[in-house]
């Protein structure tokens, strides 16, 4: 028993009746969603209680139906994981068909049902910043998952949504789907002129490593522009682009409304966002 640590206040609470919620996801050590959730609940007075697990890709399939056996309340689903998930559930919503990712899974009575809620978790965080996208030309680098979630949504606002990829075959496939629900989405095969943009948003990884290059030249930046990245914390990107002068959003607001909306999901009952948000930074400044 040298080893274990018991954690007043929280495992002591845990009872026959608690539902249990989660995360699989692999990696899965440096998630931040058990803070905000688990914040969520005792704030609200709910018997519930949300853990980490950490599933190896040959194992999702097990994981998934271990929902079922454990009777899980619904899991969020991290990476690499959101795309295959898919064909294990019973239901998926429109919005996560065509995204091609669910991040988060509600079962009810037994059937699991798929959620994507990374995109408009996106357009709420820029809300909570009175920051409107609508008839912008909005500039977004990157075809992946984040990407694909976001894009969705902004395609839907914006004047004119151009996406630039280094990968083609992503960037045609990711500009192709949403052409055909959208008309002022296009392709953008060399990065230039970033200045023209009202709005860029990098839905890259370029930033979460110190040594990583830029994912735009801020140099190029007209100094007026918004400057979004997806990832939670400042980047140097963003460190750069308000030496610009430009307005800038870090990705910790998409992380907390994505999950407001899942806690919502689960609970029907309305998220406790600032303390959430007020748990999230917490678990950041430790």
């Amino acid at each position: 028993m040298e080893n274990v640590t018991i954690l007043p206040g929280f495992c002591m609470k845990i009872t026959g009746r608690t539902r249990i919620i989660g995360i699989f996801g692999y990696p899965v050590e440096h998630t931040l969603s058990p803070a905000m959730h688990n914040a969520a609940f005792e704030h609200l007075g709910l018997d519930y209680c949300y853990l980490p697990f950490l599933v190896r890709p040959e194992a999702l399939q097990q994981a998934v139906e271990a929902i079922r056996a454990l009777s899980l309340r619904g899991v969020n689903i991290t990476v690499p994981h959101k795309e295959a998930v898919i064909p294990l559930l019973d239901e998926v919503s429109s919005e996560a068909a065509f995204i091609g990712a669910v991040n988060t899974v509600v079962n009810k009575n037994g059937i699991l049902t798929g959620y994507n809620t990374d995109g408009r978790g996106f357009m709420l965080s820029l809300s909570a910043r009175d920051l409107d996208v609508s008839n912008r030309k909005i500039l977004m680098v990157g075809a992946g998952g984040a990407a694909r979630a976001v894009s969705y949504y902004l395609s839907d606002k914006a004047k004119e949504l151009v996406i630039y990829n280094r990968g083609v075959e992503k960037l045609e496939k990711l500009v192709a789907d949403l052409s055909t629900v959208r008309a002022n989405v296009s392709a953008m095969k060399r990065l230039c002129g970033i200045e023209q943009f009202d709005i860029i948003v990098n839905a890259t990884s370029l930033g979460l490593h110190r040594d990583d290059p830029l994912p735009v030249d801020p140099t190029l930046l007209a100094g007026n522009q918004i400057v979004c990245d997806l990832i939670y914390r400042k980047t140097p990107l963003l460190t750069a682009a308000e030496k610009q002068g430009c307005t800038t959003v870090d990705g910790l607001g998409m992380l907390l409304y994505q999950g407001v909306l899942a806690f919502e999901l689960w609970t029907e009952k309305t998220a406790p966002a600032e303390v959430m948000k007020k748990a999230l930074l917490t678990r950041i400044s430790q």
